[in-house]
């Protein structure tokens, strides 16, 4: 790259080579830390006699004058190559890059997954970066889900066509699509089916399925017995429920018997038991091609359980495995903060 610096007053005329940035107060009158920061000049802008002094007030007293060789490339054009490359099944980039930067978009609502591995390799290079949502994140369609820029100014070609075939062909960033289950809800405990105490699961969970595009198709409550517990599962799965969900019954307490029903009620690939607070006692398993979730009682009294990091995977079409659950360890300690912030929180990061 052939290059020299042109002071300002001598740049009349020439291309800027790269946006140039501005951070300016929205309110001039008032010191409330909101602000602007965004190109005030952009790549290909020929700089007029007016541009001038606005140039020197952001500091630039010199303007760099640009010759590319034939094996390097600008940081707008790496972007646009970077970010193709990055992006997969229902991911967008958004338009032109500014100031060398581009961002990848959700095409629709969905769950965001991230090849964590890919994008650590990727950004092991050095002069590309790309910083990203956690994966796993339930995300709306426009949000903003990863951004990728060349970080100095222009590269050898050779080094951002290393990062792009370093992403794999799938993409490293995909938004998949929740299905809209049909749920069956079993409310188990004698305290409920006697009527000694209401029942406060049902409208927690209505609220949390709807949330994700979820409806509920049935809700039975049973004793703690397992035959009848199993019964009113298979009653839900008869009256065309395709995701069961039951609630309570789930400690080692002689009368908690849920997860015992649950297999006797034909569950496969049961994995109980998670590394997360609240949520510990969480079950996770298959009837047939059906999903069944049961839950402890901390889903009545807490805002966010591990509940809430599965439903998503689990309409997203992933099988559970003990190895998911146990990745959930790091970051699943809910500190049950007096005001709940989640998911602006490291709670499920």
């Amino acid at each position: 790259m052939a290059s020299k610096t042109v002071p300002v007053e001598q740049a009349v005329g020439m291309v800027l080579p790269h946006d140039v940035t501005e951070i300016r107060p929205l309110h001039q009158d008032r010191q409330d830390g909101d602000s602007f920061k965004g190109a005030a000049f952009k790549k290909g802008h020929i700089i007029r006699p007016e541009d001038v002094e606005h140039l020197k007030r952001l500091g630039k007293d010199n303007i760099y004058v640009l010759s590319l060789d034939d094996d390097e490339i600008h940081e707008n054009e790496a972007a646009e190559i970077l970010a193709a490359a990055l992006a997969g099944s229902g991911v967008t980039v958004s338009g032109a890059p500014t100031e060398g930067k581009l961002s990848l978009i959700a095409d629709h609502d969905g769950l965001l997954q991230v090849d964590v591995d890919a994008l650590y390799h990727f950004n092991l290079l050095g002069e590309v970066m790309c910083a990203s949502l956690h994966n796993n994140t339930p995300v709306k369609k426009g949000t903003q889900v990863a951004a990728t820029r060349l970080i100095p100014l222009t590269s050898k070609k050779a080094v951002v066509d290393q990062a792009a075939a370093l992403c794999p062909a799938a993409g490293v960033f995909q938004v998949k699509a929740l299905r809209s289950a049909r749920a069956g809800l079993v409310i188990t405990g004698n305290e409920v089916y006697y009527g000694r105490i209401k029942d406060a699961f049902e409208p927690v969970l209505r609220k949390k399925l709807a949330a994700l595009g979820s409806s509920v198709v049935k809700v039975t409550f049973a004793p703690d017995d397992i035959g009848e517990i199993a019964g009113q599962i298979k009653a839900c799965l008869a009256d065309g429920a395709d995701l069961i969900v039951t609630s309570g019954g789930m400690s080692v307490d002689p009368d908690d018997v849920t997860r015992l029903a649950i297999a006797e009620a034909g569950a496969t690939d049961m994995v109980y038991g998670t590394p997360v607070l609240p949520g510990a006692m969480f079950l996770v398993g298959t009837i047939g091609e059906v999903p069944v979730m049961g839950l402890p009682a901390c889903g009545m009294f807490h805002r966010i359980t591990v509940f809430d990091f599965v439903l998503p995977r689990v309409l997203a079409g992933e099988k559970m495995t003990r190895d998911d659950l146990a990745r959930l360890g790091h970051g699943g300690l809910c500190s049950i903060c007096k005001t709940c912030t989640y998911p602006v929180c490291h709670f499920g990061k």
